[in-house]
C-alpha cells in the first residue's frame, strides 16, 4: 500500500532555519573575536542556540548568550547585561546583520531581543512564497528512520484503540519524510500469537476449518471470542487452544492452511479501514516473518552476554535491578514478545540500514521498550536513536474509557461511518444546495479530517475526552475551522475571478504596510521551524497549534486588510499573495496530518 513521495533531491530553500544559522554565525564571530571567548568553551554551543519569544513586544528572536557566558570561567566577571550590551555593540559595529534586524536591546537579566526590519520579512516571505516547499528545507541530519506504528492483532476487525497509533504514525512518516529523511513506515501485525491457537481451535471444534477462506472476519472474530471466555474458565480448553499454537509455529500442514485463510481475510479488512484512513505502509511484516530468526537472535543474545538462563528460562537482567528481568523465552521454549523485538530491531538494522527506530505504542508499554531499548544499546546498536512514542486514552464524555452505549468497543468502522453521517448533516445545514454527490465528498473529508485532528492536537501522552460537538465544531481548534479557513481563502479569488497560478508566475511584490499584514508574514515564516520542533519532539500538536495561531492571524489581516478592494494595484496583488501564501501552508499543514482539504463548504 505504498504511495510515491516527492523525489530525494527536490530543491528545497529555508528562510528561518537559514536566518538561525547566519545569526549564530554572527553571535560566535564576535563572542570569539573581539569579546574573547575560547572557540573551546564548554558553554558557546549551547551559547548560540535562538528562541521565540513568547510575548510580541520581546522582538521576534532572542538570544540567551549572555546568561550562558555569564556561569563560564573566562566570563565570571561580567554580569548578563554587561556581555549583551558588548555582544550588541560589537555586532552594530560588524553590520553582519544590518540588513535583518531593525533593533538589538538588551532585557531583563541579560537577554538579547531581535526584531526584524519589514524589509527583511518581506523578501523573505516572497522567497518562501515562491519555493515549492515553502521555505522547509532537509533536516540537518537525515536519517533513515523506521515507525512502527497501528500494529493491530489480525483475527478480528480494528477497534477505537488503534486509531491513535495508527493517525500518529501516519503523521510522523508524512512529516519526517517532507523533512528529507528516509522513513519506512512498518506495521508490525500481531499475526502469530495465542490468539490463533484459539481461532484454530475454535474453528476446528465448530467444524469450519475448511471453510475458513470464506469466512469473514466478524465471523472468525465471534469464534475467537468464544473461545477466549471459553479458556477463562475451562483449562483445558486453553490447553487445547495453547497446542494448536505450538502446532502452528512448528509447521503443521493444517494450522498453516488456516491461518494463511484468516490472515488473506483479516488484512483485506485491515486494507479497508486504511484506505478509509489513507494510511499507507512501506511494509507490513508481522511476528510471523521473524519466526526462523528467533533462535539464532536468542543465542546471540546468550553469547553476548546481554540474556541468560534463569531456572529454565532464558531473560535479561539489568544493573542494580533498575528494571524487572525481561523475559525473552519460556521454561518450555516458547518464545516472547521480547525475542520478536529483538529481531526487529537487527533486521531493521541489517536489512534497511535504520538509525532511527519509533515505536508508536500506547503508554502501558513504556517499561517494555525501557528495557529494549537499554537492552538493544548492549547489543550493540548504542548508534541508533530509540523512542517510543507513547500516547494516553481516548475517554467518553463520563471520563472512563471510550466505548458503546451498550458498554462495548467501538468499532473503528463504526466509528468512521459514524463521523461522515455527522459531517454530512452539518453540510445539509450549511449547504443544502450542493449535489448530493458532493455533499457525500465533503463530509467524508470533513468528518475523517475532524477525528484525525481532533487526537493529533492533543498532548499525546495527556488523555483526552471524546467530544462529537467539539470535534466537528466550525470555530475553535478543529479541523472543520481550519479546512473552512482554507475555503473561506479560495472564496476569495473564486469572487475575483483571480487564479493564485499567475501572481506565482510573476512573482511576489510584498508590501506590508500594516501590523496586521506583517504580524501574518511573521507567522508564515515559522512554517519550517515548527515542522523541525514537531518532528524531534515527536508531537503534531505542535503542527497544530501553529495553524490554529495562522487561522488566527489571517481573520485579523483579513478583517482588517481589505483585498479585492485594495487602494492600489500593488497593494492589492501584495494582498492576495498572503492569502494564497496562507492557504497553501493550511494546506500543507493539515496534508502532513493526513488531513484533505475541500475548495468549499
Amino acid at each position: 500500500m505504498a504511495k510515491d513521495h516527492p523525489p530525494d533531491d527536490e530543491e528545497r530553500v529555508a528562510i528561518v532555519s537559514r536566518l538561525h544559522r547566519r545569526v549564530s554565525e554572527a553571535l560566535h564571530e564576535v563572542l570569539t573575536g573581539p569579546l574573547g571567548v575560547s572557540p573551546d568553551e564548554p558553554l558557546l554551543a549551547e551559547a548560540l542556540l535562538l528562541e521565540t519569544p513568547r510575548e510580541e513586544a520581546h522582538g521576534d528572536l532572542t538570544s540567551v548568550a549572555a546568561m550562558r557566558l555569564s556561569q563560564g570561567v573566562g566570563m565570571m566577571k561580567k554580569s548578563p547585561r554587561d556581555i549583551a550590551r558588548a555582544v550588541i555593540e560589537e555586532l552594530t559595529k560588524s553590520g553582519a546583520l544590518d540588513d535583518v534586524f531593525e533593533t538589538m536591546e538588551v532585557a531583563g537579566p541579560g537577554f538579547i531581543n531581535f526584531a526584524f526590519k519589514r524589509s527583511y520579512v518581506e523578501s523573505a516571505a516572497a522567497e518562501c512564497y515562491v519555493s515549492d516547499n515553502l521555505g522547509v528545507e532537509p533536516a540537518d541530519e537525515l536519517h533513515t528512520v523506521v515507525i512502527d506504528f497501528s500494529a493491530p492483532n489480525v483475527a478480528k476487525p480494528m477497534h477505537v484503540g488503534h486509531i491513535r497509533t495508527t493517525i500518529l504514525g501516519d503523521c510522523l512518516q508524512r512529516v519526517l519524510r517532507f523533512l528529507g529523511h528516509t522513513v519506512i513506515g512498518d506495521n508490525h501485525v500481531g499475526d502469530w500469537g495465542t490468539q490463533f491457537g484459539m481461532v484454530i481451535h475454535g474453528l476446528k471444534r465448530k467444524g469450519l476449518a475448511e471453510k475458513a477462506q470464506r469466512l469473514s472476519v466478524d465471523e472468525i472474530e465471534a469464534v475467537y471470542r468464544e473461545v477466549a471466555d471459553a479458556c477463562e474458565t475451562d483449562e483445558a480448553q486453553a490447553d487445547a487452544a495453547r497446542a494448536e499454537v505450538v502446532k502452528l509455529h512448528e509447521g503443521d500442514p493444517e494450522n498453516r492452511r488456516i491461518w494463511e485463510a484468516v490472515m488473506t481475510t483479516s488484512l483485506a479488512d485491515l486494507d479497508a479501514a486504511y484506505e478509509r484512513l489513507d494510511v499507507t505502509f512501506d511494509r507490513t511484516l508481522g511476528e510471523s516473518f521473524y519466526n526462523e530468526v528467533l533462535g539464532e537472535v536468542t543465542a546471540d543474545l546468550k553469547t553476548k552476554g546481554i540474556a541468560r538462563e534463569s531456572e529454565g528460562a532464558l531473560a535479561v537482567f539489568y544493573e542494580d535491578d533498575r528494571y524487572p528481568p525481561f523475559l525473552v523465552q519460556k521454561r518450555d521454549g516458547a518464545y516472547l514478545y521480547a525475542a520478536t523485538d529483538f529481531a526487529t530491531v537487527k533486521h531493521r538494522v541489517d536489512t534497511w540500514g535504520a538509525d532511527w527506530m519509533i515505536y508508536v505504542v500506547d503508554a502501558r508499554q513504556r517499561l517494555h521498550f525501557e528495557q529494549l531499548f537499554d537492552a538493544c544499546r548492549r547489543w550493540g546498536y548504542e548508534h541508533v536513536r530509540f523512542d517510543h512514542c507513547w500516547f494516553g486514552s481516548i475517554l467518553g464524555e463520563d471520563g472512563r474509557p471510550f466505548r458503546t452505549r451498550a458498554g462495548g468497543t467501538v468499532r473503528l468502522s463504526e466509528l468512521l461511518d459514524e463521523a461522515e453521517s455527522r459531517a454530512l448533516a452539518v453540510v445539509e445545514e450549511k449547504n443544502p444546495d450542493l449535489p448530493p454527490e458532493r455533499k457525500r465528498e465533503i463530509a467524508r473529508v470533513v468528518g475523517i479530517g475532524a477525528l484525525k485532528y481532533a487526537d493529533l492536537s492533543q498532548n499525546r501522552t495527556s488523555d483526552y475526552v471524546f467530544s462529537w460537538d467539539k470535534l466537528l465544531a466550525l470555530s475553535g481548534n478543529t479541523a472543520p475551522y481550519m479546512q473552512y479557513m482554507y475555503a473561506r481563502v479560495k472564496s476569495i479569488f473564486r469572487r475575483g475571478g483571480l487564479g493564485a497560478e499567475d501572481l506565482r508566475k510573476r512573482g511576489p511584490a510584498y508590501r506590508l504596510d500594516t501590523p496586521e499584514e506583517l504580524k501574518l508574514a511573521k507567522t508564515l515564516l515559522g512554517f519550517a521551524d515548527v515542522l523541525e520542533l514537531a518532528a524531534d519532539q515527536l508531537r503534531p500538536n505542535f503542527l497544530t497549534a501553529y495553524l490554529y495561531d495562522l487561522a488566527g492571524r489571517f481573520s485579523v489581516f483579513y478583517d482588517n486588510c481589505p483585498v479585492l478592494k485594495a487602494p492600489d494595484d500593488p497593494l492589492k496583488e501584495s494582498r492576495l499573495t498572503l492569502c494564497d501564501h496562507t492557504a497553501r501552508v493550511i494546506r500543507l499543514g493539515l496534508h502532513l496530518l493526513g488531513i484533505d482539504v475541500v475548495e468549499q463548504m
